[in-house]
């Protein structure tokens, strides 16, 4: 082959890489996420993937069961649950300090069947004779929800009645018919078809719970892992986190 013809040929390959840098560059990004970031991502990756050329594969699930996972050593790239989880991975040494990125925050409610009677929860003395009176409860096992009815004096009698799924399945519970009520973040009578919000917790009981993500100190893709958590601050990400009922922070 002549020296001109293999200059052409050098040519050629170097304008089709600048043509189609996205696909170069382009990465599969593994995340690990609590449901209240991952139903935001639902609505906005393909957005995120379309803007950079990235894949988004997003694993939702209570943050504790992606505890023994990673310390496992299977490979992810952003694990997105509340901070005190994110700290700690960053204590072992599992996530990078510097990407901890806190992105939005939900209330706590209760959660009927769709179309099934609303208690009134609008007091904690409405709202203790609510769980008192419901033939069955759910919440999830993370901290918030099972402290909060032993400070109100429930816990022992509501022992009898509670159901606490094995992963975030409560609102599904309450969807099917299979448990009548669930005190969990508001953002699923949002997000959960099947669902009916009866109310946040009364103001003297309310708390929120916070999420966040932070990148993996293994991710392969760390730029674009960051710019994910970044965009889950964008005004793209804002109104989708409002409409199901959070708020950004």
């Amino acid at each position: 082959m002549s020296g001109r013809c293999t200059r052409a040929l050098i040519f050629t390959f170097v304008a089709i890489a600048l043509t189609f840098p996205a696909a170069a560059s382009a990465a599969e990004l593994k995340i690990f996420a609590s449901r209240a970031i991952a139903t935001v991502l639902e609505k906005i990756g393909p957005q995120f993937e379309k803007d950079t050329g990235n894949k988004l594969n997003v694993i939702t699930g209570l943050s504790g069961e992606f505890v023994p996972r990673i310390n496992a050593g299977e490979s992810f790239d952003i694990l997105a649950v509340p901070p005190p989880l994110l700290d700690s991975m960053i204590k072992s040494g599992k996530l990078a300090a510097d990407s901890k990125t806190l992105v939005l925050r939900s209330g706590n409610g209760i959660l009927v069947r769709a179309g099934a009677p609303k208690p009134d929860v609008s007091t904690v003395e409405a709202f203790k004779k609510a769980v008192l009176a419901a033939k069955s409860i759910t919440y999830l096992p993370v901290p918030g929800v099972p402290q909060l009815l032993e400070r109100l004096g429930l816990k022992d009698a509501v022992a009898g009645k509670v159901t606490i799924p094995k992963s975030d399945t409560s609102a599904e519970l309450v969807a099917k018919g299979e448990v009548e009520m669930a005190i969990v973040a508001i953002t699923q009578g949002y997000t959960v078809p099947g669902v009916a919000i009866a109310g946040p917790l009364p103001p003297e009981i309310h708390f929120y719970v916070t999420f966040g993500g932070a990148v993996s100190a293994s991710s392969k893709a760390p730029e674009a892992a960051r710019a994910l958590l970044k965009f889950l601050k964008s005004p793209t990400a804002i109104p989708v986190i409002k409409e199901q009922g959070m708020e950004p922070v």
